[in-house]
């Protein structure tokens, strides 16, 4: 009876993780024999694993990434496609976020761009950051939104905080001056603070013709280009359909 009290007072603390430990230990025979400290030393641990996976969660939620069950674990990295997996790897296991650098992904359509980039930043999520996707082709209108209804502030505010932003599809679609004005804001809050990813088809040395704007265009390319990594993607179409009807795993990835 104690017993069931002392479990139903560690949830209402919400120590969800140690009342389930608590539970478990209950029904090993073998914890009458571990002391005090090496009981309570497990179920500290287990508290710690279950917030942990728990933040992992809420942070994959609120990133809404276009393909969450993107992992840096199946990157594609057969000979022609540009990127190796060592590359990848490098990268992601390495401290481009804390140091607030851009990862520049570029290649055609369907080459598994924006699917590379939502890997690294659901990696970032499992390493405990915070990300954020954004199609920049829907940008203009989401702003429009927010200007509107007097809500912009709050989201550029979101946005700087946020430790990964994705900005999928950039130079797809024409800019108009508010939103390249916007733009600018978040790339100026981010620079060599935050870490950005970007895809596109446009290969880099066209996006200052892109942007529109020769004064804009330099100051966001510089703060872009401070500290970068770049990849560049090659090879057909993941998306082809193969000949015999059959799914291809090449296509989940893209």
């Amino acid at each position: 009876m104690m017993m069931n009290t002392t479990l139903a007072q560690l949830r209402e603390l919400k120590l969800e993780g140690l009342a389930a430990g608590l539970q478990d230990q209950l029904s090993q025979a073998g914890v009458s024999s571990m002391s005090f400290e090496e009981r309570l030393a497990l179920l500290v641990d287990r508290e710690m694993h279950w917030r942990q996976d728990r933040r992992q969660v809420r942070l994959l939620k609120q990133a809404r990434l276009k393909y969450p069950q993107a992992a840096i674990e199946d990157v594609d990295g057969r000979a022609g496609r540009g990127v190796q997996r060592s590359t990848v790897m490098t990268l992601a296991l390495g401290d481009w976020v804390q140091s607030g650098h851009a990862v520049l992904i570029t290649g055609p359509t369907g080459a598994g761009k924006s699917w590379l980039a939502c890997a690294l930043a659901q990696h970032a999520c499992r390493r405990g950051f915070s990300a954020h996707y954004q199609r920049v082709p829907r940008l203009g209108e989401e702003l429009r939104i927010r200007h509107t209804n007097a809500t912009f502030g709050k989201w550029l505010e979101q946005i700087r905080k946020t430790d990964v932003l994705l900005l999928d599809d950039w130079g797809m679609a024409a800019l108009d001056s508010q939103t390249r004005a916007d733009l600018l804001e978040v790339v100026d809050d981010r620079a060599s603070s935050r870490a950005t990813i970007i895809t596109s088809q446009l290969p880099i040395e066209h996006w200052h013709e892109w942007i529109g704007d020769a004064t804009m265009a330099d100051a966001m390319l510089d703060r872009l280009m401070q500290n970068h990594h770049r990849l560049t993607i090659t090879g057909e179409s993941l998306r082809k359909k193969p000949a015999a009807g059959k799914p291809n795993a090449a296509d989940l990835k893209e």
